[in-house]
């Protein structure tokens, strides 16, 4: 008989975790199935028994600890659960996977944890979670709630060496936001936000400019997911790291950049069809908002006007997963554009001679093209993380 697991929250619009219970038991006959319960009434869940094991996810993870008959020691250290088992009795044991989670996520900063400073930016129950395992390996821990989160506090500790952000500032879709700023904390090694949702969020990449080692909340997610599969059926998962590979092609966008009439739309449609994904043309989805085309947009309103349609579509777009997006070719003209298309993808320069470059209908590529490709070439070097005949390296 197939087990019934799934994940426990108030809402539940879009969740990984179906995924990726699945892809840890690929290959083998389904061992439980994976479903989202979504509920208002935790009471009237629980009395009702109709799972083998679930998730606890916001803003259930400490209420959930009464209707559990037993808990595990870690549950009971950290004051919260995220997964419950049904025992053959029926009675609920409560277990917090979280914790083996975050540890995933340390083991890949770039900086040891152990022994530092950290500052833990959130009180929720992912917070306490981490706290535990800081505690754990020594750490000074220093949490910032909505009650002390001012200048003088922050400053106070300055001295900080790791941050942790726990709180769900800068998260799809309310992206572009951070909970806090890296100016207050100089001395910062690294940087741990939960936040897997986008890639890197305005905290990450803010760190990513002062060259601070960065990790970002997938490898928590699957971490925890792992731990939580091993308690349901009782054995190992094989292919964790495998899983969190895939999980993370599939969330990136492919980006791709470049000169006017270089090829971004051939190759983005061709790409889009191969690895059948949604393609999104920014010139086309700038003029399908006016109702109007580009050329018109520039010949009333001038550039500066069109390059704000423009990094709003970029913004829009940009926060999406799992899509191939061609970019118009003076994008990266505005270095906010850099955030919109980096948080959740890798972008791609595509080069052609400009002898090739087709002009007609395009505003700009009416003037001397060889001094528009000597401007933007660093800024295009800038954007992107490769070229296009390097893509293969990162699908």
């Amino acid at each position: 008989m197939t087990m019934t697991c799934g994940l426990l929250g108030k809402k539940l619009a879009h969740s990984y975790s179906p995924a990726i219970h699945a892809a840890f038991g690929e290959g083998e006959q389904a061992r439980y199935s994976y479903a989202l319960f979504e509920t208002e009434n935790l009471q009237e869940f629980f009395d009702a028994r109709s799972f083998h094991g679930i998730n606890v996810t916001i803003p259930y993870k400490q209420e959930a600890m009464q209707f559990c008959d037993s808990l595990s020691h870690t549950a009971q250290e950290i004051g919260s659960v995220n997964t419950i088992s049904r025992r053959p009795d029926g009675t609920l044991h409560g277990d917090n996977t979280d914790a083996a989670g975050f540890k995933k996520m340390v083991e890949k900063l770039a900086v040891s944890v152990s022994g530092k400073k950290v500052i833990v930016i959130g009180r929720g129950g992912s917070a306490l979670a981490i706290c535990y395992v800081l505690r754990e390996l020594n750490c000074k821990i220093v949490v910032v709630s909505r009650e002390n989160n001012n200048i003088d506090f922050l400053k106070k500790h300055g001295d900080s060496q790791i941050l942790v952000n726990c709180t769900p500032v800068g998260m799809y879709p309310n992206t572009g936001v951070s909970p806090v700023s890296l100016d207050h904390f100089p001395h910062v090694e690294g940087v741990l936000d939960l936040i897997y949702n986008p890639a890197r969020t305005r905290l990450m990449q803010d760190a990513e400019r002062l060259n601070i080692p960065v990790v970002g909340g997938l490898p928590m997610l699957v971490g925890q997911a792992a731990a939580a599969y091993e308690i349901f059926i009782g054995r190992k998962v094989t292919n964790e790291d495998e899983v969190l590979q895939n999980l993370e092609r599939s969330m990136q966008n492919i980006i791709l950049i470049g000169m006017p009439g270089s090829g971004k739309t051939t190759h983005g449609k061709m790409l889009s069809k191969r690895l059948s994904r949604s393609f999104v043309d920014i010139d086309e989805e700038i003029e399908k908002s006016a109702g109007r085309l580009i050329s018109d947009i520039f010949a009333k309103d001038g550039e500066e006007f069109f390059r704000k349609i423009e990094t709003d579509m970029l913004a829009h777009f940009g926060k999406e997963s799992g899509l191939v997006i061609s970019t118009g070719g003076g994008c990266v003209t505005r270095e906010e554009n850099y955030f919109h298309l980096h948080q959740n993808g890798k972008i791609f320069f595509i080069e052609r001679d400009i002898k090739e470059l087709p002009r007609e209908g395009r505003p700009l590529s009416q003037g001397n093209l060889h001094e528009m490709y000597k401007i933007r070439l660093p800024m295009y070097k800038r954007f992107a993380d490769a070229r296009l005949e390097n893509i293969c390296e990162y699908l």
